[in-house]
């Protein structure tokens, strides 16, 4: 069976950077100060929807962000913040979103100001590779987070190896997909106890998802939608290797996943605890799939506990270079 995802006509993406007032001026900081190898790219789009940079004389109140104790101070104190914007259409994907973070880095590491991504609700942490923003996209870099809840009353017995399936309090939910016009992807059901490997699995489909979804684009640059299997195929190659290069384990055969349209937000009520079952739908009326619900293939007959384990070729796994550089500003501009 086919899912049908409508391509949105634009995409905007966001960038806080949350500082003290700045002595600086931003019209002349920003083509000169990007870090290589963005910094043609940002002097080529600044201006235009492609990457705008506005300071704002307020405090940033978000509504909704995950940040350490040192980092909620850093924005309590902040008088000051800086918006930088992408707007560009899917097939200028990934690399107008990389020139913006590059330039929001910059702009960050020059003022000792907190770089913020909203869409993850976390802060953007210091490039380890080098000082500014790597050349290769790797979804790994931060460009995603995941969502770790549990029933809030759930009654779970004590974790045997034997029978998991007794425990089905967990829910995993990517944050961070959108921002490639595909739906976010939820786990939901699964043991407590495997929250990692719920966490490992997904992460192999969001990496499967959004290469495929690039490749799309960049064959297909004027649809208006993607039909997608809803039975998507796990390469051993998406069981990759940790960041750094240290292995997890040995990446197990190819599996499948199935994926079904679904609401992660408007659940059905009578469930025990803080959280509800998804609604297996798209909101009603939108035609639009914000959020996609990944479970074992059609035939499968164990738990999904079982399935789960059985997806484990590696104790951990993350994710490779997709394969996407930049794009060459003055096309990506033309577009």
């Amino acid at each position: 069976m086919k899912i049908v995802l409508p391509l949105p006509n634009v995409l905007t993406t966001l960038f806080i950077v949350v500082t003290e007032p700045l002595t600086f001026d931003i019209a002349s900081f920003v083509p000169w100060r990007v870090g290589r190898p963005h910094r043609k790219a940002a002097m080529a789009a600044l201006g235009s929807p492609l990457l705008t940079v506005s300071h704002h004389k307020t405090p940033w109140k978000p509504t909704d962000v995950n940040l350490s104790g040192e980092e909620r101070r850093r924005l309590r104190r902040a008088r000051h913040h800086l918006v930088v914007s992408s707007t560009g259409t899917p097939p200028h994907l990934p690399g107008n979103l990389q020139v913006a973070r590059a330039t929001a880095r910059a702009l960050a590491r020059t003022c000792d100001g907190l770089l913020i991504d909203p869409l993850t609700g976390s802060a953007v942490p210091s490039c380890e590779r080098g000082p500014g923003e790597p050349g290769d996209f790797r979804l790994h870099d931060d460009w995603l987070t995941w969502d770790v809840q549990v029933h809030g009353d759930a009654t779970c017995p004590p974790w045997d190896p034997s029978d998991t399936g007794a425990c089905d309090c967990l829910r995993v939910t990517s944050k961070g997909l959108s921002r490639f016009g595909l739906p976010e992807i939820t786990l939901d059901g699964a043991a407590c106890a495997h929250h990692l490997c719920a966490t490992n699995l997904l992460r192999m489909v969001a990496h499967r998802l959004l290469a495929d979804h690039l490749s799309f684009l960049g064959t297909h640059p004027s649809a208006a939608a993607r039909p997608l299997d809803d039975h998507l195929h796990i390469e051993t190659a998406d069981q990759a290797l940790l960041p750094g290069g240290h292995s997890g384990g040995h990446p197990g055969p190819p599996f499948t996943v199935r994926l079904t349209p679904c609401d992660a937000d408007l659940g059905e009520p009578g469930r025990a605890g803080s959280i509800r079952r998804l609604k297996v739908s798209p909101a009603p009326g939108t035609g639009r799939v914000t959020c996609l619900k990944v479970g074992p293939p059609s035939g499968f007959t164990g738990s999904l506990n079982n399935w789960l384990c059985a997806t484990q070729g590696v104790s951990h796994a993350s994710l490779t270079s997709i394969g996407h550089h930049l794009t060459d500003p003055a096309a990506a501009l033309a577009a």
